[in-house]
């Protein structure tokens, strides 16, 4: 009875919030559910018709930020955009926040929804979910878009992680969710703001809606964990693909012009044999609040070239 009183009261705090912080909304259509994949449970958003495209979103977002993308694709695809385990209103659980069990996680959404190939658009963390389930679940990812981020363990990565702006890859613990505990707000800024071409572009409107989701019980903890596993993660990569070979599902690698750029397509090279280089204009990282029409027409184009 206590924990379905807190429960309710967390839901209170965060409708609370919202009326007052709103992303762009989804379209009439879709619906939400709560979907038991891999030993979890996951938001899931799903609406249109067609062949299933899945969105998988990043840290600092949820599967919020791909509103303006699934009214676009919906018109001729069966648009699924889940929150990754841990992440806004899916389940926390203690562990499995290594990239391959979250592909997993995925392939078991596409059973559950009787999809048996999808063609995925994927950001930041996204794309190294959406890796691990091409890797390792060959013959069901049909066509893959990665947007600026890298894979663990792919091309250049020692190189990436030397880069001081990315220090957040080695912070965590529990020490470190005590510092940022009641500060979520702060400490997300801190990525809206340094990974951006335009912060101004990521409004206040978002801030509040995504820091009120990672305050919420657990969430900054499975964020932190979803770090703490990159390094697994690299083994797990680079065995699949020593295992599989290159990916040979088309790959369009997307970087934000004032973030990634280029580089994201030599981080698929690396572990893909049908890559397209491209490059989303006047963003940096945060591309769905930055660009987002640019970012949807380079989605729909890549998805349309059959």
């Amino acid at each position: 009875m206590i924990k379905l009183v807190a429960a309710f009261l967390i839901l209170l705090i965060f409708a609370a919030g919202a009326a007052a912080a709103e992303v762009p909304p989804y379209p009439d259509g879709f619906r939400t559910e709560r979907i038991a994949t891999n030993g979890t449970t996951l938001h899931v958003r799903i609406g249109g018709a067609g062949p299933a495209v899945i969105l998988l979103h990043g840290y600092g977002e949820t599967g919020d930020m791909w509103a303006p993308m699934a009214a676009d694709l919906m018109r001729d695809h069966t648009v699924i955009a889940p929150d990754l385990r841990g992440m806004g209103l899916s389940d926390r659980p203690e562990g499995g926040y290594d990239k391959r069990t979250q592909g997993q996680d995925i392939a078991g959404l596409m059973d559950a929804l009787g999809i048996a190939r999808a063609d995925i658009v994927a950001h930041d963390i996204g794309n190294m979910v959406g890796f691990a389930l091409a890797a390792g679940h060959r013959g069901r990812v049909t066509r893959l878009m990665l947007i600026d981020a890298p894979v663990p363990g792919i091309g250049p990565w020692e190189e990436i992680l030397t880069n001081p702006l990315l220090w957040h890859f080695r912070f965590g613990g529990p020490d470190m969710e005590r510092l940022v505990a009641g500060r979520e707000r702060i400490y997300l800024d801190r990525f809206w703001n340094e990974f951006s071409a335009h912060r101004e572009r990521f409004d206040e409107a978002s801030r509040a809606h995504y820091a009120a989701l990672y305050a919420l019980p657990g969430a900054m903890h499975a964020g932190f964990a979803q770090f703490a596993a990159f390094d697994q993660d690299a083994i797990d990569n680079r065995a699949m693909i020593a295992e599989g070979g290159p990916l040979a599902m088309p790959v369009l690698a997307a970087g934000g012009e004032g973030s990634f750029g280029p580089q994201m397509a030599a981080v698929m090279r690396a572990a893909a044999s049908d890559v397209t280089e491209a490059v989303i204009p006047d963003s940096g990282h945060w591309i769905m609040e930055e660009n987002p029409a640019a970012t949807v027409a380079m989605a729909r184009a890549f998805l349309d070239a059959r």
